[in-house]
């Protein structure tokens, strides 16, 4: 029956049909018969079914959660919680996936939630990097970085970062981090920068040695990465003046945007990175490290209107602020999503400044993460497929 419809229409037509349909429909249809699996299979139609026109009604909410099940062990999960119907559906659409292999420890609050990148995701913690495909449920743990630091030094990682190659048609992981003399054997003064970089097409890592030794320090916090314009950008600082550290995935060079001029490392803020409107985004909020101070704090929402030129930073909102852990992300350029302190999800509507709490969404604290998320094919090979 299946091949009698393939039959019926043009090739071309049959694959406009198909690259309309949903991805957890069209995992069914590969069951169908042997042709239609080849051609869903098929990197054309995967190509074609990631790249076809879509709207924000096409976006789902990846929300990543830790919970604390007994002392010193804690469980990770995550959900698809928006459905693609105006109406927001706060119950998750699909069954909870747990996040594979991560640590159960205290660490869960320093996982990053990485992407997505046609439709990958990286999931790390301190010590594994899982690439995964949420709609497919597929995944691999990606080979282990085997550097030993030198006795009398410690190596303290700074940031990693997810995006594509598209000059390679490659995948790439980015670790960044320091090496520091630990006293007492050496001089606690010295530090050097290493840079890793993963390449899926070779499953396996290497040391770029180019590296300006002058480099800014990377900051950690819950949305300072992004993958936009082929770069992979993070918050960092340099000399009390913050900047946002890009590396380009196709030249594997730093370079640095700075930040707006009323950012500074004393202005008691701290900084988030995400996309509105297709353009990079800057979220500055209160430090949750200080004393409230009602009334008179404010999270600003700058925009680059031009993408590299510090000078076209436009302050496109500012909300009154409400104790928060941190910002998450933008969706549908109007709702800013952010964790409390206790670990409860809440939205802000951009326009109109309604709040929400999600009591229902909430996890153990600082361990909320959320990306945007549109299903997708996109294989993960195996290790034999490789090279």
């Amino acid at each position: 029956m299946a091949n009698e419809i393939m039959k019926m229409y043009p090739d071309d037509v049959m694959m406009y049909i198909l690259t309309r349909i949903q991805v957890k429909s069209l995992l069914r249809l590969k069951c169908v018969s042997k042709t239609w699996c080849a051609l869903i299979n098929s990197s054309t139609f995967i190509h074609f079914h990631l790249n076809q026109t879509t709207t924000t009604k096409d976006e789902l909410i990846l929300f990543k959660r830790s919970f604390k099940e007994e002392p010193n062990k804690y469980q990770s999960t995550m959900s698809f919680l928006f459905d693609v119907d105006e109406q927001i559906d706060h119950e998750p659409i699909f069954p909870d996936l747990d996040v594979p292999y991560l640590t159960t420890t205290f660490a869960c609050m320093f996982h990053r939630l990485l992407g997505p990148c046609n439709g990958l995701i990286v999931l790390t913690d301190s010590e594994f990097i899982v690439l995964f495909n949420p709609t497919t449920r597929n995944y691999r743990l990606l080979e282990p970085n085997n550097y030993i630091c030198p006795f009398g030094f410690y190596q303290d990682n700074s940031g990693v970062g997810f995006g594509f190659d598209w000059i390679v048609n490659n995948y790439k992981v980015i670790s960044v981090s320091e090496i520091i003399g630990d006293p007492p054997f050496y001089d606690f003064h010295f530090r050097k920068w290493k840079v890793d970089v993963y390449d899926l097409i070779t499953d396996s890592w290497r040391d770029l040695d180019n590296i300006n030794q002058q480099m800014p320090k990377m900051h950690w916090y819950a949305c300072s990465e992004v993958f936009y314009k082929g770069a992979i950008h993070w918050i960092a600082s340099d000399d009390a003046i913050f900047v946002v550290l890009c590396f380009d995935l196709s030249s594997e060079i730093f370079r640095s945007i700075l930040m707006p001029d009323c950012c500074d490392y004393f202005d008691g803020k701290c900084y988030g990175l995400v996309l509105l409107n297709e353009s990079l985004t800057l979220v500055c909020y209160p430090d949750p490290g200080n004393d409230p101070q009602p009334g008179k704090e404010s999270t600003d929402v700058w925009l680059m209107k031009e993408y590299g030129i510090n000078k076209t930073w436009v302050k496109k909102y500012s909300v009154r602020a409400h104790p928060i852990e941190s910002p998450l992300v933008i969706w549908r350029d109007q709702v800013l999503f952010l964790q409390s302190q206790c670990g409860v999800l809440i939205s802000c509507d951009l326009h109109s400044e309604e709040v929400k709490e999600y009591n229902n969404l909430q996890g153990f604290p600082r361990s909320l993460r959320i990306a945007v998320y549109k299903e997708s094919l996109t294989p993960i090979p195996k290790r034999s497929e490789l090279g």
